[in-house]
């Protein structure tokens, strides 16, 4: 649970600016990420969704952009006028655990690094582990857990950081089917009340998750105007329009795909 003296603020970014070598990807790119919701944000790979969530998370440092051959700029704001690099958690496609590390430890590192780690933070890990599912595997080593069993200890890892805004960049896309469809809903059940933006490239796990989806899409790209999902998550694939809806988003990210081609 988000602590209640962490208000999720929303996310306003300006002008922000992406150029790979000589091409731009994206320029004067404006939008806001709405308080407390979760945000989807699709588009054709190599548009720059990726950066933008790292230029977000201000994980982008000048030797970082010289070294990847990149230009990167924007001015990115929180309403509650906090920096976000002091409000955010990041969770990436890959699980990114140390091999050395139990599941519980794993959850620890961000508190060990910071030399801040407490008896209670023990406690609270242990909790964390319980809520997605692996109570029983708190002792185990990476590589003695299955994918699903590792993505959720990285998802567990990203709520004990207790931070008011998540980003997400595809974390479920290399799980089987059935074990994202119950990550997915795991985790909108945890993430209920924070700021998320959600990078992926799968409509449905939008539609399911999102209180707003976005599409990126052009040369340079632009971000549309948002879809408003008002009903509650996680949504049943099942629910009515649902599938209607998805059936829009692929077609036009099939399109805007061969717009690339």
């Amino acid at each position: 649970m988000l602590n209640s003296q962490l208000i999720a603020p929303s996310i306003h970014i300006k002008h922000a600016f992406l150029a790979f070598r000589d091409t731009v990807l994206f320029d004067n790119l404006n939008f806001v990420l709405p308080a407390g919701k979760i945000t989807s944000l699709l588009g054709p790979s190599g548009i720059g969704k990726s950066t933008l969530l790292r230029l977000i998370a201000n994980l982008i440092t000048p030797e970082i952009a010289k070294r990847e051959n990149t230009t990167v700029r924007a001015a990115i704001t929180c309403n509650n006028n906090i920096a976000i690099s002091a409000q955010v958690a990041y969770m990436a496609q890959a699980d990114l655990l140390l091999p050395w590390l139990t599941a519980r430890d794993n959850v620890l590192l961000g508190a060990r690094l910071r030399g801040l780690l407490t008896s209670d933070d023990t406690k609270r890990a242990e909790l964390i582990l319980q809520q997605v599912g692996l109570n029983h595997a708190t002792n185990l080593l990476p590589n003695e857990l299955s994918g699903g069993m590792k993505q959720r200890v990285a998802l567990a890892r990203t709520l004990f950081e207790n931070k008011p805004i998540v980003l997400m960049d595809e974390p479920f896309s290399a799980l089987d089917t059935i074990t994202r469809y119950k990550l997915q809903t795991l985790a909108a059940e945890l993430l209920k009340n924070r700021t998320v933006l959600l990078i992926t490239h799968d409509p449905l796990e939008a539609l399911r998750l999102s209180d707003e989806i976005y599409i990126m899409s052009g040369h340079p790209a632009i971000v549309h105007a948002p879809l408003d999902l008002t009903t509650p998550t996680p949504r049943d694939p099942s629910e009515s329009g649902l599938i209607e809806l998805q059936i829009k988003l692929l077609h036009e990210l099939t399109r805007l795909q061969g717009e690339r081609i």
